[in-house]
């Protein structure tokens, strides 16, 4: 079911990932719903987010979208990553426009997922977004490079 953020006690495994998601929350992107494999976010376009043509950069459209992505693939609960993602503009977005992107689980399989979200302004398509997840097996150990589980 999809819903509001939850008031509950307990945050869900969206709500934990996105309270430690410092980059996206910088840039005033707020989580407004979620639920199992589905995320809605909103971002307002800011002056320092537009490019020498005055519309805004495609980085910050795509991190909206991974965002909600990653929000609607993480639902779940073991920690998810992205394995790839393709993004296509489909129009501008200018400053002070207030973007809505919306994450929907298309498919999953084993530890592997494909994600679609559609970002819009006012109802207008903006950009639509692919991504492709992958569960993390172990989010106990964190190697660093040139190290392995066995060297530890």
């Amino acid at each position: 079911m999809v819903g509001k953020v939850s008031q509950a006690a307990e945050p869900t495994p969206t709500e934990v990932m996105f309270a430690a998601d410092e980059a996206s929350r910088q840039l005033g992107i707020e989580l407004v719903e979620h639920g199992g494999g589905t995320a809605v976010l909103r971002m307002t376009v800011t002056p320092a987010m537009v490019n020498g043509h005055r519309i805004a950069h495609g980085g910050y459209l795509f991190l909206l979208a991974d965002t909600a992505f990653a929000c609607a693939c993480n639902s779940h609960g073991p920690v998810t990553v992205a394995a790839g993602a393709d993004i296509v503009f489909v129009a501008p977005a200018r400053e002070g426009d207030v973007l809505v992107a919306r994450a929907e689980e298309r498919a999953r399989f084993g530890r592997s997922g494909v994600y679609d979200v559609t970002v819009r302004r006012a109802g207008e398509v903006i950009a639509e977004f692919r991504g492709r997840s992958r569960s993390v097996r172990d989010t106990t150990a964190r190697e660093t490079p040139g190290t392995t589980k066995e060297s530890r």
